[in-house]
């Protein structure tokens, strides 16, 4: 059990130092783009990026998951030999759904972009990204693989390497084309993406070729039967629940800037809005989940392995930690957001409505953090047809909330529908992952007592810097006040035994084994 859990945190760890110098580089580059650009110009990228987001969802039909589980309770089984043979599968598997992907963008981008969306200038940037879908389908099988047998380095290494690929040909693109006007400035930033796609692609296949061959050629084994049959089992609920509920996150995302027409804004101050919320504020929001989302990743091979094993003490084990944890951290993140809010939009947009965007949004970050660990634990233990229902109820609520209350009361109608698909989303899976498991959750520590600890270190941080006058004009300053209000939300979780010494001794023993 501690074994397992050495090598998730060590895994994590790697990937979790990786995962924050890539966002901070993308947030960085983020504002480059919207310097470029403008707040318009974020509001129609925004709109073009919920279409490839749905693209995405049929290209990959849940084919990353597939690969995780059945590599991971492959390993669990002591069945090697399956795992070249389901590889095989799973890459003709989304070789077939990207290339389909392709057709139907490629020959629909005038429908897409004129009736869908609503702007003819999408309608290139939307034919380009077309061409990056059967190499992301691809490179989500083999990413899958990678994270089941915990090969941090190789899925790191790709993802740093497709974002160096990104910010180069985007940032040439942009000086030699943006002038031109919006649409050849999102054609740029589309573009640089699906070079980098296909780039990021060439560097999975080679090192996921040699993996296997170094690994897994001496497996002469016949592979058992219904391999092909299981990846459709884990895959295509996934699919399913993953295109209707994208299907309404588009949707909804279309809806919000004619429902902010509606209420009475101009179509340019209609995407500049909703430009300043979805692409600007809420990066800003999901940025510390870089510390987050790579546990969140391999919890769920931990978990399966677990649960094939029937080992439900280890499940209870990591569940209980990973959640009390994860609660602790993302109530500190969203006690310094609301804290600095004002310095945040500032320093990073020169943006007042930025500032108020995210001190509004920025109370909903403990929820969105553990909505996303719960949802891990339970695709760990085979519950994504539960996932699917809750996903596609939470997105139909979703899109139905925004079409009526953008037109009513502005943006604040996307605010209240995010607060709402939030809160419903986690009280579900929430329910159901405390019903399957003996994960168990005790409010005082879980809950009250980083509340307390929250408030008490923003405050002291706060009455400090305004006695020294000490104010954020710079990304340097601004850091400066963000680690002092860390440093002493950490100590006050020391002080109150929040963060036990149980606890500060486990950490401790996982980070000298990560180093090792």
């Amino acid at each position: 059990m501690e074994s397992s859990a050495k090598k998730l945190f060590s895994g994590g760890l790697l990937l979790s130092l990786a995962a924050l110098l890539m966002r901070t580089i993308g947030v960085g580059f983020n504002v480059y783009v919207t310097g470029k650009i403008g707040a318009a110009g974020m509001g129609l990228l925004s709109l073009i990026m919920s279409v490839y987001s749905l693209s995405v969802t049929f290209a990959v039909s849940g084919i990353s998951l597939a690969t995780t589980r059945i590599t991971a309770e492959a390993l669990g089984a002591g069945k090697q030999s399956d795992i070249r043979f389901a590889m095989k599968r799973a890459l003709v598997y989304s070789l077939s759904f990207g290339l389909a992907t392709f057709f139907v963008l490629f020959t629909c981008a005038d429908y897409i972009g004129i009736t869908w969306l609503g702007d003819k200038r999408a309608v290139n940037s939307i034919r380009l990204f077309a061409v990056s879908m059967p190499f992301i389908s691809m490179s989500a099988a083999m990413q899958g693989y990678f994270t089941a047998l915990m090969r941090v380095v190789k899925s790191a290494s790709s993802q740093f390497f497709e974002q160096l690929v990104k910010i180069s040909v985007t940032s040439l693109l942009l000086v030699l084309v943006a002038p031109k006007g919006l649409e050849y400035a999102c054609m740029a930033v589309i573009g640089g993406g699906t070079v980098a796609e296909i780039a990021s692609f060439i560097y999975c296949f080679v090192a996921y070729k040699y993996d296997i061959y170094k690994h897994f050629h001496k497996y002469k084994n016949p592979p058992s039967k219904g391999i092909m049959q299981k990846i459709f089992h884990i895959a295509l609920p996934v699919a399913f629940s993953s295109y209707l509920r994208t299907g309404l996150v588009t949707l909804e995302h279309m809806l919000i800037p004619r429902g902010l027409k509606k209420y009475g804004a101009g179509s340019n101050h209609a995407l500049e809005t909703y430009g300043i919320l979805q692409g600007m504020v809420l990066p800003i929001i999901l940025f510390p989940t870089a510390f987050l989302s790579s546990f969140n990743l391999l919890l769920v091979p931990q978990i399966s392995k677990a649960a094939a094993r029937g080992e439900r003490g280890h499940i209870t084990y990591i569940g209980e930690r990973f959640l009390r944890f994860t609660m602790m951290f993302s109530i500190g993140v969203s006690a310094v957001m609301i804290c600095f809010s004002h310095e945040l939009g500032y320093v990073i947009y020169k943006s007042h409505t930025a500032s108020d965007f995210i001190k509004t949004v920025a109370p909903l970050i403990p929820i969105m953090y553990l909505d996303s660990a719960v949802d891990s634990l339970l695709k760990g233990l085979d519950e994504q047809l539960f996932n699917m229902k809750i996903n596609i109820i939470d997105a139909s609520v979703s899109a139905l909330f925004v079409w009526l209350l953008c037109p009513k009361i502005g943006i604040m109608g996307y605010i209240v529908t995010i607060f709402a698909s939030e809160i419903f989303n986690l009280s579900l899976s929430g329910v159901r992952l405390l019903n399957i498991t003996d994960i168990k959750i005790k409010a005082l520590s879980f809950l009250i007592k980083p509340l307390i600890c929250s408030f008490a270190a923003t405050t002291v941080t706060k009455f400090i810097l305004e006695s020294v006058k000490a104010i954020a004009f710079s990304y340097l300053s601004l850091f400066v006040h963000i680690a002092l209000a860390l440093f002493t939300y950490i100590t006050f979780l020391i002080v109150t035994n929040t963060l036990t010494k149980d606890d500060r001794l486990w950490i401790k023993s996982l980070v000298m084994r990560a180093k090792k």
